[in-house]
């Protein structure tokens, strides 16, 4: 435990600011880790100002860089209630990091003279970091940053993942239980239990879990003890040897659409990837003939969602439970999920925005195609499923309510969680009984490709829809339109990034051949329209009529 101890002007002199601007957006702020120290000690001291607006309820620091390569790092805050620091004190946070090391003292006044903060309040901040070798010298950096607001201490809880610091600081301020593993382990031990698996199914609880040689490792093989004789995970990629996310993790498995290089994978095995912090996961296989098998955020909604509904109608249970997700999801999961009568909502791109759109179901299902995600639950959710559970006749084996009750507290309310979300889907694949070849034969994606486009200023692009039409410049949207149309099951829409000057293309159709081609040529509408900058993408080859829908 730290306490305060050091003035602000002092810090600032240890912690000078380097040059650039600096954004915080929805993974915080992340650059090169030599750039971040500064950084790092500012978010100290915000923490600590937040913890006592809050009323002094803990508040959480996370160091850590998720999927990007080691090099760099980042930090971000966790408000009280375990989710991402509230929207309204992005602006602040960006401020604060951006001002001049001299009015640094300033502008931590004038957040304190805005909320009428109390000297002699007090706060708490837990802070917890990644495996990354610029991690420690950066907890140094935030304890420094706490210790510069009176009477707020700050706890170091060390090396964890992302979602669990999330859920330490949630569980702290709803005085629940703060023992992650035993709340996951148990709960999932009751519903396997109950979810007895018959001679000649296809489901064994074998996975191969890999770690992306970062903190996920470790919290698999914490996971697999949890869960006792009901699940085996096995981990590859455990940072014994590798370097993060190089090669490996689930941002890897994502974009380049393959499985890890380093390891031979056997036939139809089921395997997945948690990414840096362990607060995504997507799983994958090889059949037979080699060809790799994706099953992501959007398979994994898909898999959940259904599940939740199937424990609902057996209990009797009338609930509102709907699925979340953005324009990158893909568009043969929409259509299993209209196809089965689950609403949909779709919002912009971002876990914040998802997250605060579930809240709009009793039961709100949130997936990035990426695999981030989680299962929200409402208050009265939460009371009828515990209602159902209570009404239950007890025996040795749960009931619909009992396994949809345990089930529920499984899932981290919080943010997505690599861990709690493998259980999730482990459980739904069990009680169907499932391989992961059953699970892929669900619902077949259509091939998509994702590029991004140099430009000179990414804020030329303005989008509306949930980012899924382009409303300036003009002539890009229809341009867009025209294009989609030459193409069997097409579609396409772009979106700058929120980091850099990049447009990011999206484009899927009926065939790998043609989505590749549908996306090279909205990226050249995309360099033409819209202030392309240094070599512009290669107009492909014409597809001749087999382009062309019929």
């Amino acid at each position: 435990m730290a306490e305060e101890g050091h003035s602000i002007d002092g810090l600032v002199q240890g912690y000078p600011k380097k040059d650039g601007t600096f954004e915080y957006g929805t993974a915080g702020f992340r650059k090169d880790a030599e750039v971040m120290d500064f950084i790092v000690m500012r978010m100290g001291l915000l923490a600590a100002l937040r913890s006592k607006v809050c009323g002094g309820e803990v508040v959480g620091l996370v160091i850590t860089a998720s999927h990007n390569p080691v090099k760099d790092n980042g930090v971000k805050l966790v408000d009280p209630d375990g989710g991402m620091m509230a929207e309204a004190w992005e602006e602040i946070a960006t401020h604060l990091v951006n001002v001049n090391d001299g009015d640094v003292a300033g502008a931590v006044g004038d957040i304190a003279k805005r909320f009428n903060v109390d000297d002699a309040a007090t706060g708490c901040v837990y802070i917890g970091r990644d495996t990354r070798p610029s991690s420690d010298r950066l907890l140094q950096a935030a304890m420094q940053g706490v210790s510069g607001i009176p009477n707020v201490s700050s706890q170091d809880f060390g090396v964890v993942s992302t979602p669990h610091l999330h859920f330490l600081v949630r569980a702290h301020n709803l005085k629940q239980s703060s023992d992650y593993w035993n709340v996951i382990g148990e709960n999932y031990q009751l519903v396997a239990k109950s979810l007895p698996i018959s001679d000649g199914s296809a489901y064994t609880g074998d996975v191969l879990v890999d770690g992306a040689n970062g903190v996920g490792a470790g919290c698999a093989v914490q996971l697999n003890k949890a869960c006792g004789d009901y699940l085996n995970l096995s981990v590859i990629n455990d940072g014994t040897t590798g370097v993060l996310n190089l090669d490996c993790g689930a941002d890897y498995v994502k974009s380049n659409q393959r499985e890890p290089p380093n390891h031979e994978f056997l036939p139809n095995q089921r395997c997945c990837s948690f990414d840096g912090d362990a607060d995504r996961i997507v799983y994958f296989s090889k059949d037979g003939d080699n060809v790799f098998h994706l099953l992501d955020g959007d398979k994994i909604a898909v898999l959940i969602a259904e599940f939740i509904m199937e424990l609902l109608e057996a209990a009797s249970l009338h609930l509102n439970v709907g699925v979340v997700q953005t324009a990158y999801a893909n568009g043969a999961a929409t259509n299993v999920l209209e196809e089965r009568k689950i609403p949909i909502a779709c919002t912009s791109t971002g876990v914040k925005h998802l997250h605060h759109k579930a809240k709009d179901f009793e039961i709100g299902v949130y997936f990035e195609a990426n695999g981030h995600g989680t299962v929200l639950y409402s208050d009265k959710a939460t009371k009828m499923i515990t209602d159902a559970k209570a009404a239950e006749s007890e025996t040795d084996s749960l009931g619909p309510a009992g396994q949809l009750y345990h089930y529920m507290q499984i899932s981290n309310q919080a943010v997505g969680d690599s861990c709690a979300d493998l259980c999730m889907v482990e459980l739904a694949l069990r009680k169907k009984q499932w391989s992961v070849q059953d699970w892929d034969g669900q619902c077949k994606f259509l091939p998509n490709r994702m590029l991004k486009v140099k430009v000179a200023d990414r804020r030329v692009i303005k989008t509306t829809n949930a980012e899924r039409q382009v409303t300036e410049p003009s002539d890009l949207q229809p341009a867009i339109d025209s294009l989609v149309a030459e193409y069997e099951q097409g579609r396409s829409f772009v979106r700058p990034s929120g980091t850099e000057d990049v447009v990011r293309v999206y484009a899927e159709a009926n065939t790998q051949v043609t989505a590749d081609h549908l996306a090279a040529r909205v990226a050249c509408a995309v360099f033409d329209n819209a202030g392309g900058s240094g070599q512009r993408p290669q107009e492909p080859s014409p597809l001749g009529a087999k382009r062309v829908k019929h």
